[in-house]
């Protein structure tokens, strides 16, 4: 089964309080983007896409030349996250079964777990990583008052990669292009065509790069590991 991976890097860093693009910020000397897509060099992989920003791809070449990574394909992000996977899905080669998406400011996956989505992505339509949630969550209003208490044991924290058959995806995001409807993530616009979304575990450590102490917290992590 031939695998392409999705990693749209387009995004701005407003909550990393920086006007470079957080996905360029150094992680143990080396651009949190280079350390993602690094991850996926890995014999399971066939084709990588990176969606970057249209005035931002001359030095992403050069992250790529630098750090020697593999990069198939780099294709112009849009006004969304949304819109810059599905510029990259069009992208995606004819030959490939299966389509990853994963953010490319979560540096931290381990590629035990790309390997373990991937194999789980063969005997189901649509696979997506996720950890219980720790905390009590409430639904409020407009007005910041509770309405409910959801059942924690029953909520996930949904994470990337997700992996779901080309087809699928594709229809996916066409159908939610044409009618004009944003989702949160990916799998969310799988569930719009009422097909069946899998959950299985992610990592605590996967977290997304978004804030100042995010990136302390990934520095952390990745020293620990390099013990």
């Amino acid at each position: 089964m031939k695998v392409s991976v999705i990693i749209p890097a387009a995004g701005q860093g407003k909550r990393m309080r920086t006007a470079k693009n957080k996905q360029f910020l150094l992680l143990d000397d080396r651009p949190i983007i280079a350390h993602t897509v690094d991850k996926f060099n890995i014999e399971e992989v066939d084709e990588i896409i990176l969606v970057v920003k249209e005035e931002e791809q001359d030095y992403c070449h050069e992250i790529i030349e630098d750090y020697q990574l593999k990069v198939d394909q780099l294709v112009y992000g849009g006004k969304t996250r949304q819109e810059s996977v599905y510029n990259g899905l069009q992208k995606v080669t004819a030959k490939s079964e299966l389509v990853l998406i994963h953010d490319g400011a979560r540096p931290l996956l381990t590629k035990r777990m790309i390997r373990n989505i991937i194999k789980e992505a063969k005997s189901h339509q649509a696979v997506i990583t996720g950890v219980a949630v720790k905390d009590t969550i409430k639904v409020i209003n407009h007005e910041q008052l509770v309405i409910n208490t959801p059942d924690r044991s029953r909520l996930v924290a949904i994470q990337t990669p997700q992996a779901f058959k080309k087809d699928l995806i594709l229809k996916a995001y066409t159908k939610a292009s044409e009618e004009g409807y944003f989702g949160t993530d990916s799998a969310s616009l799988v569930e719009r065509l009422n097909r069946p979304v899998k959950v299985i575990e992610g990592s605590y450590q996967n977290l997304k790069v978004t804030t100042p102490e995010d990136l302390e917290f990934a520095e952390k992590i990745l020293a620990r590991r390099q013990r």
